[in-house]
């Protein structure tokens, strides 16, 4: 693929998938998403041309970009062939940086990033050019995150085994305390924060050669099945329909300092 002033990839592959602690950045072919739900935060970059985001509450809006919250069923109908997915830690000064970049600050749904056409633009081929990329989106910001909720969410990302039980214990607190101040920390529940990480560690043994068996095992899922489910829910394609685009999933630098 040859590069232009749009998001340039690999000339090897026609999608990337970067993944970091808690982040996961994907550039390549638009596909065609159905309406699902996160379990973290989404910024969408139309790469080439605005895209359609709908959701039931919000309506339809045509724009260039658009950070969607967790828990939120939307469909994204691109415009152009190609876009940027950036999956962000709803826990994390990341997210919260990203948010107040937007225009719009609606917690749901929030339109218009300010350095949009900057991202649209901004190369993607090397590790160093995807941190650029996210330091574009997400400027670095200190943590505001209650630190028993942020340990907890440490704790989640490293092994999803622990129960919502155990991290409230860990963290001194009640279990309905515990639950109603991890919502209202992440924007998420612990469940759903938790599917966020045994995807996360799925796709990490995919890139070390796993397969799609494999990864949903290693990644604490009950069946091969119940992963692809899940996948579909979250990100509104099939696991093997993003494999079958020849993704190239990489590895980023360790970025908890940045949260």
């Amino acid at each position: 693929m040859t590069r232009t002033t749009a998001a340039a990839l690999p000339e090897t592959c026609c999608a990337v998938l970067w993944l970091w602690p808690g982040q996961a950045l994907y550039a390549g072919p638009s596909l065609r998403l159905g309406t699902h739900s996160g379990s973290v935060s989404c910024l969408a970059i139309g790469v080439d041309a605005p895209f359609t985001v709908r959701t039931d509450a919000h309506g339809e809006h045509r724009v260039r970009s658009a950070l969607i919250g967790p828990r939120v069923p939307h469909r994204v109908v691109a415009g152009g062939e190609r876009m940027v997915f950036c999956y962000l830690d709803p826990a994390s000064a990341s997210e919260r940086s990203c948010r107040d970049r937007m225009r719009g600050r609606d917690p749901v749904l929030a339109l218009h990033h300010a350095a949009e056409e900057e991202l649209a633009a901004h190369d993607l081929t090397g590790a160093v050019a995807a941190r650029g990329w996210l330091a574009l989106a997400c400027p670095r910001a200190e943590p505001v995150l209650d630190e028993r909720i942020a340990a907890a969410t440490a704790v989640l990302r490293a092994d999803p085994a622990p129960s919502a039980a155990e991290l409230a214990a860990e963290a001194g607190l009640s279990m309905s305390r515990f639950l109603h101040l991890f919502r209202a920390q992440t924007g998420t529940s612990v469940r759903r924060y938790r599917l966020w990480a045994r995807m996360l560690r799925a796709g990490t043994l995919l890139a070390e050669g796993g397969d799609l068996t494999g990864a949903a095992v290693g990644a604490g899922f009950a069946s091969p099945s119940h992963f692809s489910d899940s996948f579909r829910a979250m990100s509104g394609l099939a696991p093997s329909a993003l494999l079958a685009t020849g993704v190239d999933i990489r590895f980023g630098d360790v970025l908890s300092a940045r949260g």
